[in-house]
């Protein structure tokens, strides 16, 4: 097999780049420092935020997987980059929704922060072009994004996602407020992809509400890479 080498570039998204390596089935994962928000809207620039988000996904991905959450990561390479699994992403966006804020709070005219007296999952189309709009089971199952076993898969293991982050981060002195996942076909099987992250994130420190996530870039809140890292300090502590 020999060592690993990074090959021509497969994609670039907005907060990351995926290469294909000389070994089958396996991809690396480079985290950028660039930051946008509203479908691209507002871009910028977040200090370190590349090396904060490939360690704090990984070390998260680790504590899932430990929970039988199978998904993409296989190891840590660098600061910056990930080996993973070389996933087939569905094109897919699942929004698991605790607490309201967001988009969610304008939509349904509510409070941030109220809370929701169950866990809300929705979906959005992934596509940066038409600004990942909103769909349902029925637009999935008709455009053939998923089949109705994938999606089953995709919604029970959100689920024991949610249980398993929520607990750990509320361990951590955080509200895991709402958040992204990302699911791709490995093998057949559906599995966990992408990233979980500041970026992906949204945490509000459990005493004062002190939001620790992409907020504080979208809303020029400041003290931006402060909150990655202090989000990143308190997993690792």
């Amino acid at each position: 097999m020999g060592e690993l080498q990074r090959l021509e570039k497969l994609y670039e998204g907005k907060a990351k780049r995926v290469y294909k390596t000389n070994i089958e089935k396996q991809f690396i994962v480079e985290y950028k420092d660039d930051a946008t928000a509203f479908n691209g809207e507002k871009k910028g620039t977040i200090s370190n935020k590349g090396l904060i988000n490939n360690e704090m996904s990984a070390h998260l991905f680790k504590i899932l997987a430990d929970a039988g959450i199978e998904n993409h990561f296989i190891e840590l390479l660098n600061e910056r980059e990930m080996l993973v699994k070389s996933v087939e992403i569905i094109p897919i966006e699942v929004m698991i929704r605790n607490v309201v804020a967001g988009s969610l709070a304008k939509r349904l005219g509510l409070d941030e922060g109220t809370e929701l007296s169950k866990t809300v999952i929705e979906f959005a189309y992934k596509s940066d072009e038409l600004g990942d709009p909103m769909i349902n089971d029925y637009h999935i199952d008709a455009l053939n994004l998923a089949t109705k076993e994938q999606l089953d898969t995709i919604k029970s293991l959100s689920i024991k996602i949610n249980e398993v982050l929520e607990k750990y981060f509320l361990e951590k002195d955080l509200r895991l407020i709402d958040y992204k996942l990302e699911f791709g076909l490995f093998e057949n099987r559906v599995i966990l992809a992408d990233e979980i992250s500041p970026d992906t994130c949204r945490l509000w420190d459990v005493n004062t509400n002190e939001k620790l996530d992409k907020d504080r870039f979208r809303r020029d809140l400041g003290n931006v890479e402060e909150s990655y890292i202090e989000v990143l300090r308190r997993l690792k502590a």
